[in-house]
């Protein structure tokens, strides 16, 4: 049966009328049952909260609390699945992630869990914040992205109670939550350079995201996996690794970004080798600028000259 907790901010909750709490607090009941091998009681729980939720109407999206403004950026993506150009695995994986969530209801009628809590390893621009933009954009969720780097930069010695805000939100507001530059919270613990505070900042993140029991999507993102500390890893239901795009991949995104404006004949051999060692996101800027000569102008197609000057200023930046 649930705990005396869980029963105290039930009521707790009916009596101050908050609704949205009531709800998050039954479906808690409902993971706690479920995990206590009483599926069939769990399942009724949340087909009594769903049904009352449909009674109720739309769902009133919770604002995030004033002093984590500026801290927060939110978003509706509207960036598919179809338009990641990543290798087979990666878009395998992602797959899943999304028919469990989409099945999630299947799962946890036999005491499991849908795969949620993401953590994302690769250089900048390989595509991590992408990935957390198409699962958004998949499940029908807003994207909730919190700047960690920030959040530890203003408010060193309050970062942990900011933390259990945010994972306050997670519980009471569906959504998918990306936490940003996550080395500068997740850190190796081991690392004699790192200072008292950020290990308990990182022991405060262990424990609330082994606790959570919501159904949103957490997910970390970090461009360095040797920062982080080993113990974070087992904390999370899948791990992916993004590396820089082959020249498939290259030729693929190229053609996905100019579309329309591709004109015939482009010297792809000369394309592809100025285009190695570059990011998914600075060969989708480059591309960019190219389109940006034609249409200013005032011509439907990019020239193969164009793409090739666009994609050695990117490289020359690699130099500088």
């Amino acid at each position: 049966m649930a705990t005396a907790e869980q029963i105290k901010s039930l009521i707790r909750s009916h009596y101050s009328d908050d609704l949205e709490r009531f709800y998050t607090l039954a479906l808690q009941v409902a993971s706690y049952e479920a995990r206590q091998g009483h599926t069939a009681l769990a399942m009724d729980i949340r087909n009594i909260v769903d049904a009352e939720r449909k009674k109720a109407g739309p769902r009133v999206v919770i604002p995030f609390p004033r002093d984590l403004k500026g801290l927060v950026l939110t978003e509706e993506p509207s960036v598919p699945l179809t338009a990641m150009v990543m290798p087979t695995e990666i878009c395998g994986r992602l797959d899943r992630i999304i028919h469990e969530y989409r099945q999630q209801n299947k799962l946890k009628s036999h005491g499991l869990q849908h795969r949620r809590k993401l953590l994302l390893i690769g250089a900048p621009g390989t595509g991590k914040t992408m990935t957390a933009r198409v699962l958004a954009k998949e499940l029908h969720l807003p994207l909730h992205t919190i700047q960690v780097d920030r959040l530890v930069t203003k408010f060193m010695g309050e970062t942990s109670a900011k933390l259990r805000q945010i994972f306050d939100m997670i519980q009471q507001e569906h959504a998918v939550y990306l936490f940003d530059e996550f080395d500068a919270i997740g850190g190796d613990r081991s690392n004699e350079n790192d200072v008292g505070e950020m290990r308990r900042v990182l022991n405060a993140f262990l424990q609330f995201i082994e606790q959570d029991t919501s159904d949103s999507l957490i997910i970390a993102a970090t461009n360095n996996a040797k920062l982080l500390d080993k113990a974070l890893y087992r904390r999370f239901d899948d791990v992916l690794y993004y590396e820089l795009p082959d020249s498939k991949q290259r030729k693929a995104l190229i053609a996905n970004v100019l579309a329309m404006f591709q004109g015939p004949g482009l010297a792809w051999k000369k394309i592809l080798q100025q285009s190695e060692g570059l990011s998914h996101a600075e060969i989708d800027i480059a591309c960019r600028d190219a389109i940006k000569i034609a249409i200013l102008a005032d011509r439907s197609n990019v020239s193969g000259d164009e793409l090739l000057q666009s994609l050695k200023e990117k490289q020359n930046t690699h130099t500088k």
